[in-house]
């Protein structure tokens, strides 16, 4: 069943890309948007998190925490975060739980690879609220980031 605005954001703790634990629950009091992506080192997901990176200043003047969550393992997120300088949490969902609790998942993906992420965006207000829910079918699809700053400026 997917997600959708209204809703609770299931509850979560991923280790990150520095091998440290972060729970969603960290982040109570906070607005957050939680971005899946399928996979680091792939040409839309560098392009999709260097645009976070680069807005790093307009998220943060929203109050808004960024955290992007793949299956990959935390020593694959760790190189990606170094070789492109990200400024925010990658965290790894390498179990597949998180991915799946959001309805944000490819049972089949490109190439037979089987259980990696969906592209999706999910924006939580400072009570554990979902306020906006993006799950897109298609890998090469952004979320729309522009309707996210928007929602992100009347919270």
């Amino acid at each position: 069943m997917a997600l959708k605005v209204g809703d609770m954001a299931p509850g979560f703790t991923l280790k990150s890309s520095e091998k440290q634990d972060v729970s969603l629950s960290d982040y109570l009091g906070k607005n957050v948007v939680i971005l899946f992506f399928p996979m680091a080192f792939t040409s839309v997901c560098t392009a999709e998190l260097c645009e976070i990176r680069d807005k790093k200043e307009l998220y943060d003047g929203l109050k808004a925490d960024v955290l992007a969550i793949s299956v990959d393992s935390p020593f694959t997120l760790a190189k990606f975060k170094e070789d492109q300088g990200y400024n925010f949490p990658l965290l790894s969902d390498f179990n597949k739980e998180v991915s799946q609790k959001y309805g944000a998942y490819y049972e089949e993906f490109v190439l037979g690879l089987k259980g990696v992420s969906k592209r999706s965006a999910f924006v939580v207000d400072k009570d554990g609220v979902i306020k906006y829910a993006e799950v897109l079918d298609k890998a090469s699809d952004l979320p729309n980031f522009d309707l996210i700053n928007s929602i992100l400026e009347t919270m």
